[in-house]
């Protein structure tokens, strides 16, 4: 039976970079760099007390148009005032309400959340440190599930399909555990004649990480 020791590398399905949408200053990190999070739970936070009274002062201003509007409303069906005067205030509250979605929206990117649940791989920022947009805050990843992705010699798909077991041998463990083809590349590289493949760890073992490597051993069934 013809079996062949591939290297692989221990990857999370999922990772990405948080970064800063705003200019503020970092006032909490409620996760640490390793913690596990869950998602929609509070990354970040920063500083947003100005952003808030600007929201406050908007939200003021889009009350007093409203209430001339209203009450211009009131003065044209009594003929005391012409269309113009009521387009006009109706144009103000227009602008007071743009002007109020505006600072929310601003005062909505205070808070970062976590599009997915998983760990802090990097902190790359401190708290009351003051960060620009577009500015990295962490690294995290979703380490629900472990992936493998390795080359593998183009004559496999004779009789590699995806479901199919195999076994990875992980070097920082010293253990071997059980895994599952999931993608088979859509084209062979000709010169190397080899094909990218990924797997899954078929389980959940709390010791694997992000960054392990090991050898993966595969055959035909």
């Amino acid at each position: 039976m013809e079996r062949q020791e591939i290297r692989a590398q221990l990857m999370p399905r999922r990772y990405t970079t948080v970064a800063a949408e705003i200019g503020a200053r970092i006032s909490r990190l409620p996760i640490t760099e390793g913690g596990s999070f869950t998602e929609g739970q509070l990354l970040v936070a920063f500083d947003c007390s100005l952003p808030q009274a600007q929201l406050d002062k908007a939200n003021a201003e889009l009350e007093a148009a409203s209430q001339s509007y209203k009450a211009n409303q009131r003065l044209m069906e009594l003929n005391s005032i012409g269309q113009l005067e009521l387009d006009l205030s109706r144009s103000a509250m227009t602008r007071a309400k743009a002007e109020s979605n505006v600072q929310q929206a601003v005062l909505s990117k205070c808070s970062v959340i976590a599009p997915f649940g998983g760990r802090v791989a990097e902190q790359k920022v401190r708290e009351q440190q003051f960060v620009q947009p577009g500015q990295a805050l962490l690294d995290i990843l979703d380490d629900s599930v472990m992936e493998l992705e390795f080359l593998v010699p183009s004559h496999w798909l004779r009789w590699m399909k995806t479901g199919q077991a195999l076994r990875v041998s992980i070097d920082e463990t010293r253990k071997t555990y059980p895994a599952r083809f999931t993608r088979i590349g859509a084209r062979v590289d000709p010169v190397s004649q080899s094909v990218k493949v990924a797997a899954t760890i078929d389980g959940k073992f709390p010791e694997l990480i992000a960054g392990m490597s090991g050898r993966v051993q595969a055959g035909p069934p």
